[in-house]
């Protein structure tokens, strides 16, 4: 019976064991394959053979050193047995129970140690390529690598050996307890001088019969050992005061250099003379003296890490706080500057004009005929109600370019068509549809910023599937099979036909012919990922063929941070047309949290640099990594771990670089962190007098940040327009603008930060203010009110600031809606500068309005009169009905269908009345 337990026992951990390495292995074999596909099989093969190395490497030495520290144990307690088992039935088998319930606890406290710190290979890969800064901190002297790349190598190296060291005392610990070396009956001591003498003298005795000879040196030295370790940290944590945050910024403070500093060299004295007196005591005669010491240190540290600093700050920092903590503000004003490239941002005066003419309008078309009139909002709403084409077609969001339109520089808006397979009718939710059939989403709408129908519509520049484009801009690559929605695995390559595209009332079909995905050719590769995706119809099915493949990792996102996990990626990836094809431009970032007196920001970043751009093919899924940042040292590391994960700078196709755009999240974190730190003075920055704030606006009703914007401008000084991303500022608490922010992105400037400051004693109406005014105009009130009304959403758009001219101008689309519509239309344009407002069907008019001449323009002009904004309303319900109705149709839901004809009689009965 016993040896039946022990067989079952012994076979079900075998099978769990044997499970686990299957399932590891035949993970690491997919991995394999698909780094292979993609071209960056050396990016996976450093990344494993560090991890497997450093995995292995722990568990061994995890491994011997507590089976070294457990048999030692046992070997100096030879002359005792185990006393947990005594009485029972199992006593007869201590031993051998003891010995496998040591080995099942060293092997899970060892595997558990080497899975955690195979995590380590970034770490020690970036300490053995580290790059110089070539700029010191102020404390220590130390290059800003040393803080990157060093550091954070020692101090986990520590933690380890830490670590390793607590465990083998707790094993060895346990062993002693389990067979009564040790016993914890101590008596707590009373309070009388005999009382305490007594309890001196029972302490010793108890530490000498319990605890004897190398019994006692096995611990002791291993708490030495310790004390050692403890040492190390606390010389470590010298360094980690740079990131202090207990003083007036972010950084090491006064108290932190006098007095915390202080305490930490005391500290790590200390411990190292507590592990010399812990070694000493193996050969006193005083047994307590290993008590008596770690007693003493913990005073210490009370006294001289806690009580100390505290003192100081209170006693002499505080009543003198500016005086005491000027030069480590300036530290923090200089390194947060650094870390986050402001000290690169050019600042200029910008006086603003109160002059602004017709003629000066007439000179600048480029920046009027791009001021964008589309809210990205409304118009996703209009994408997805016009060019959806089909339910399964979805539009995810809206990116802003700029193209070279007919030999004119012009800002769009654009969408990929991607296909989503949760809009699939549920009964054609099959297996074979979902991986084998619905691959691919399929082009892309793109319209210009500013072009309005007579509708009130956007004009489509691109649009219909397949697509059609009105302009010298062709899609000949249509087909979507990676993007921001693409969640999910597909086959491609099989002997059923991937559904293309609807045409008409029948489907178009393909074949893929690209050379993404991972090849599936063999019984082998099929079974594995059989297994890994948990699909036993892989296994089975029979569309496959020897040209069959598997494409997976298809989002986006996921995509590039497989291959890249240690950059971090812009949340807002943009679909460009580059030759012909659909591909992906994601902004990367090197970031680090160890910068030395740099304020963080958003999850833990202190340092931040656009220093890659990724492209990913939309059909292939190819990635490609171009450098454009040469001189970064965080990259310059990577690049040495990784020398063909990235391409060159130079190695930027031109086309590729006209699509680049400074990206949006680095601009957010820079304008965040510039709203204090455009104070160069330490003492204004102590006081906090001249904080600002992003501007705001009124949207649907609530007080907003404004979210920056692109914009096609000339720029103060410049001769041409150029693409830019722009933000205004105004002070905290105040409404009335302040600045404003602009980023380059064409050519040479591309990067390049210009910072307009406004005359301080001269006010400049900020957004909210204008749109108070907006509200307080009779005239837009009360049309704004009628539309309300009459059964229509009225929904204005983004209040925008354009710099022109060295003027100001603020336009604010309007947009109606019907109450049951989804389709949004462009129905009035606000302009305002300096004390005049204007609401008018168009851009030009409303410029008109406010400075005579009507400037040149390339916009339709929708319908002015009131009555016929009604009637489109309805036109449009009546378009949405009976496009609803042939879906319906289409699908055989000819419930649906009579439904929506009825909807489509009343509608045009309401239009003949």
């Amino acid at each position: 019976m016993q040896f039946r337990q022990k067989a079952i026992v012994t076979l079900v951990l075998i099978g769990i064991i044997s499970l686990t390495l299957v399932s590891t292995l035949i993970h690491l074999l997919t991995e394999s394959w698909w780094f292979d596909a993609v071209g960056f099989a050396d990016v996976f093969w450093t990344r494993i053979t560090w991890q497997v190395a450093i995995w292995a490497a722990t568990f061994a030495i995890f491994s011997l050193f507590l089976w070294f520290n457990c048999w030692l144990a046992s070997r100096l307690t030879s002359d005792r047995s185990f006393q947990f088992l005594a009485g029972s039935e199992l006593e007869p088998h201590t031993n051998t129970i003891s010995k496998l319930t040591a080995l099942v606890l060293i092997f899970i406290v060892a595997i558990s140690a080497a899975g955690a710190s195979a995590r380590f290979w970034e770490t020690s890969l970036k300490f053995l390529n580290a790059t110089s800064f070539d700029r010191s901190d102020p404390i220590y002297s130390q290059d800003i690598a040393f803080y990157l790349f060093k550091l954070p190598f020692y101090e986990g190296l520590q933690s380890w050996l830490f670590a390793l060291l607590m465990s083998g005392l707790i094993a060895a610990f346990a062993i002693y307890l389990l067979k009564g070396v040790i016993q914890l009956n101590f008596v707590a001591p009373r309070l009388t001088r005999q009382g305490l003498a007594g309890q001196k003298l029972r302490l010793e005795r108890q530490w000498q019969n319990y605890f004897q000879g190398q019994q006692k040196t096995h611990i002791v030295l291993l708490l030495a050992a310790i004390a050692i370790m403890v040492a190390v940290d606390f010389w470590l944590k010298r360094y980690d005061l740079l990131y202090s945050a207990d003083g007036v910024v972010w950084g090491a403070g006064y108290t932190d250099t006098h007095a915390r500093l202080f305490a930490y060299w005391v500290m790590g004295i200390g411990a190292l003379i507590l592990g010399v007196f812990l070694t000493l005591a193996v050969w006193f005669r005083r047994n307590a003296l290993p008590l008596y010491g770690i007693a003493v240190y913990l005073l210490i540290l009370l006294l001289v890490n806690g009580i100390y600093p505290e003192l100081q700050q209170r006693f002499i920092v505080e009543p003198n706080e500016l005086d005491k903590e000027l030069p480590y503000i300036k530290h923090n004003l200089e390194f947060t500057r650094e870390a986050y490239g402001l000290a690169e941002i050019e600042v200029q005066n910008y006086p603003v004009s109160s002059e602004l003419t017709a003629e000066a309008l007439q000179g600048d078309r480029g920046t009027i005929q791009n001021i964008r009139l589309w809210d990205y909002r409304p118009l996703l709403s209009t994408y997805r109600q016009l060019q959806a084409i089909r339910p399964y077609y979805q539009f995810n969001d809206v990116d802003i370019d700029r193209y070279t339109l007919n030999g004119n520089y012009r800002q769009v808006m654009l969408s990929a068509r991607e296909l989503s397979y949760e809009r699939i009718p549920q009964r054609a939710k099959t297996w074979v549809n979902q991986r084998l059939k619905y691959t691919h989403g399929y082009g892309l709408v793109m319209s210009p910023v500013n072009q309005v129908t007579p509708d009130g519509l956007p004009e489509l520049l691109i649009k219909n599937i397949p697509p059609v484009s009105q302009v010298d801009l062709e899609v000949q690559e249509p087909a979507i099979y990676y993007g921001e929605e693409t969640n999910d695995y597909i086959f491609t390559g099989a002997t059923t036909p991937e559904f293309d595209y609807p045409q008409g009332n029948e489907n178009a079909f393909t074949t893929y012919e690209g050379i993404g995905g991972v090849p599936i050719p063999n019984m082998v590769r099929k079974l594995a990922y059989a297994y890994e995706l948990s699909s036993l119809k892989i296994l089975i099915s029979n569309y496959f063929t020897n040209n069959s493949r598997i494409h997976y990792y298809r989002n986006i996102e996921q995509r590039v941070s497989h291959v890249a996990p240690f950059l971090k990626f812009d949340r807002d990836p943009y679909i460009a047309v580059i030759d012909g094809r659909l591909q992906w431009i994601i902004d990367a970032y090197t970031t680090s949290n160890s910068f030395p007196y740099s304020e963080p920001v958003t999850r833990g970043i202190n340092y931040i640099r656009n220093s890659v751009k990724v492209l990913v093919d939309a059909k292939d899924g190819t990635m490609q990594f171009f450098v454009v940042d040469e001189n970064e040292p965080v990259l310059a590391t990577y690049r040495k771990i990784f020398p063909d994960l990235f391409l060159a700078q130079d190695a930027i196709p031109p086309q590729v670089r006209d699509n680049f755009r400074y990206p949006l999240d680095l601009y957010k974190i820079q304008a965040k962190m510039y709203l204090a730190y455009h104070m160069n003075d330490p003492q204004v920055f102590y006081n906090r007098e001249d904080l600002w704030r992003f501007a705001t606006e009124n949207y649907e009703g609530n007080q907003q940040p404004i979210e920056p914007y692109y914009q096609i401008m000339n720029l103060p000084g410049e001769s041409r327009e150029e693409f830019a991303l722009i933000l205004p500022f105004t002070p905290v608490n105040k409404d009335n603008m302040i600045a404003w922010m602009a980023a380059r992105s064409d050519g040479e400037n591309y990067g390049k930060v210009l910072l307009y400051e406004f005359p301080k004693q001269k006010l400049i109406y900020g957004p909210f203010q204008i749109e108070a005014r907006i509200d307080q105009n009779p005239e837009i009130s009360q049309q704004l009110t009628l539309w309300s009304q009459k059964g229509s959403r009225v929904i204005r758009g983004d209040l925008l600031v354009i710099p022109i001219d060295g003027s100001l101008l603020y336009v604010e689309p309007v947009y109606l809606r019907a109450e049951q519509g989804e389709l949004p239309e462009l129905r009035r344009v606000i302009v305002a500068y300096e004390k005049e407002v204007a609401m008018r069907p168009t851009l030009e008019e409303s410029l008109t309005a406010i400075f005579g001449n009507e400037p040149e323009s390339q916009v339709a002009q929708p319908a002015t009169d009131l009555n016929v904004d009604v009637d489109s309303n309805l036109i449009q319900q009546a378009a949405e009905a009976f496009e609803r109705s042939e879906t319906a149709q289409r699908q055989g839901n000819w419930a649906e269908y009579g439904r929506y004809q009825q909807r489509l009689k009343e509608i045009l009965q309401q239009l003949q009345e």
